[in-house]
C-alpha cells in the first residue's frame, strides 16, 4: 500500500463503521483465514463486521476461530443482503474481479459501500476505493498482516488472528514450499507464533483429519491419473459418479492436483472434477518453474491465479474437455519442454 492509499484507509476506519468482508466462492483456507483475522482486527478496534460467504466451505476450515459468525449468502440470502446493503465499507479478500463471487455479483455491484480490496492474484479490476494487491505475496493473509501493520495495529493481534493468518498463509504456500514463500513471509510466521498461534496443532486440524470415503476417493483420482511423459505433464479426471460413489463433501479433493507434480520430470498437472448440478467441469492447475497455469487458464479455460496455481472450467463434457485439452497442449511443447 501507498501512502495515499494508508492515509485513506485510517481516515476510513478512524470512525465506527459497519462493515461487510467477502471472500470468493468456494473459499479455501487463504479466503477464509484472511477474512476470520480481519473481522477479529475490526470488531477489536471498534467497528461492526460480518463476513458474508458467497457460498459453503470445506468441513477441515470450520474449527477456525470466528467461523460460527460466518453468513453464508446461499443458505442465509436475506440476512446476507441486509449486511451487504448496509454497510458502510465492504472488504474484498483473495480476489480481484467481482465474478469471483457468483450469484453474489449483482448484490455488491448495487452496494453503495467504499469496497477495499486485499488480494495478491493478476490484473486486478478497478472496482475499490483502496486497492492493495501485491502478485508477489505469499498469499492473502500475509498481506492482511502488513494492512494491520500499515495502520500501526499489529499489538491488537491476539491468538485467535494469529491462527486465522497462519492457516491462510500455511495453505496458500503448500505448508510454506512454494516460491512465493519469501524471507518475509517467515518472520510474519514467526510473529504469528509469537502471538498465539500453534503451529502443530493447526497443520493437524487442516491436513491430519480424513475420512475413509475421502482416501478411497483418492485412490480412485490417482487410478484415474494420465501420464503424458512427452508434455512434462500429468493430469486426474474425477466423474461425478465417482464422487456420489465415495460421498463427496465440499473439499475432499483438496491437495489431489498436487500428485502430479510429485512425479519425476512433471512440470504440469491438472484436476478435472465434474459438477453436474453446475453443468460445468472444473479445473485446477499446478506448475513449477516458470510455466504459467495462470496464463493457460486465462486463454483456454475461463479462468486464472497465480504462475504456478490456477483454477478453470469447462462448459462441455469430460469426454470433450480432455479431448480439447489434448488438442491445446500439442500447441505447448516446446514451452513446457524448454
Amino acid at each position: 500500500m501507498n501512502s495515499a492509499d494508508i492515509t485513506t484507509v485510517k481516515s476510513i476506519l478512524s470512525q465506527s463503521q459497519n462493515i461487510a468482508i467477502i471472500p470468493h466462492r468456494n473459499p479455501d483456507g487463504d479466503a477464509m483465514g484472511s477474512c476470520l483475522a480481519l473481522y477479529g482486527f475490526l470488531k477489536a478496534t471498534g467497528h461492526t463486521a460480518y463476513v458474508v460467504a458467497p457460498n459453503d466451505y470445506p468441513k477441515f476450515l470450520k474449527w477456525m476461530p470466528g467461523n460460527d459468525t460466518v453468513i453464508n449468502f446461499e443458505r442465509e440470502n436475506p440476512k446476507a443482503k441486509e449486511v451487504i446493503n448496509g454497510a458502510s465499507v465492504i472488504f474484498t479478500l483473495d480476489f480481484n474481479d467481482l465474478s469471483r463471487v457468483g450469484q453474489m455479483e449483482s448484490v455488491l455491484k448495487e452496494a453503495e459501500a467504499d469496497f477495499i480490496m486485499i488480494d495478491h492474484h493478476q490484473q486486478p479490476s478497478d472496482y475499490a476505493k483502496v486497492t492493495y494487491s501485491d502478485v508477489t505475496m505469499s498469499s492473502t493473509c500475509e498481506m492482511v498482516y502488513n494492512f494491520i501493520a500499515f495502520l500501526g495495529e499489529t499489538d491488537q493481534i491476539d491468538a485467535d488472528i494469529a491462527t486465522n493468518l497462519y492457516t491462510g498463509i500455511m495453505t496458500d504456500t503448500g505448508s510454506f514450499k512454494y516460491r512465493s514463500t519469501s524471507s518475509k513471509t517467515h518472520r510474519v510466521v514467526a510473529e504469528l507464533i509469537d502471538k498465539g498461534a500453534d503451529n502443530m496443532e493447526i497443520h493437524q486440524k487442516v491436513f491430519d483429519t480424513n475420512s475413509p470415503s475421502r482416501l478411497h476417493l483418492l485412490g480412485v483420482a490417482l487410478s484415474n491419473m494420465v501420464i503424458l511423459p512427452e508434455f512434462r505433464t500429468a493430469y486426474i479426471t474425477l466423474s461425478q459418479d465417482e464422487l456420489d460413489q465415495y460421498d463427496f463433501k465440499k473439499g475432499d479433493t483438496e491437495g489431489f492436483v498436487n500428485y502430479g507434480l510429485t512425479l519425476e520430470g512433471v512440470i504440469f498437472a491438472l484436476i478435472f472434477i465434474e459438477n453436474r448440478e453446475e453443468g460445468i467441469i472444473k479445473i485446477s492447475l499446478r506448475s513449477v518453474g516458470d510455466f504459467s497455469v495462470n496464463e493457460f487458464a486465462r486463454q483456454h479455460f475461463n479462468g486464472g491465479g497465480h504462475t504456478n496455481a490456477a483454477g478453470g472450467r469447462s462448459e462441455t463434457s469430460m469426454e470433450e474437455t480432455i479431448s480439447r485439452f489434448n488438442d491445446i497442449l500439442k500447441t505447448y511443447k516446446d514451452k513446457l519442454n524448454p
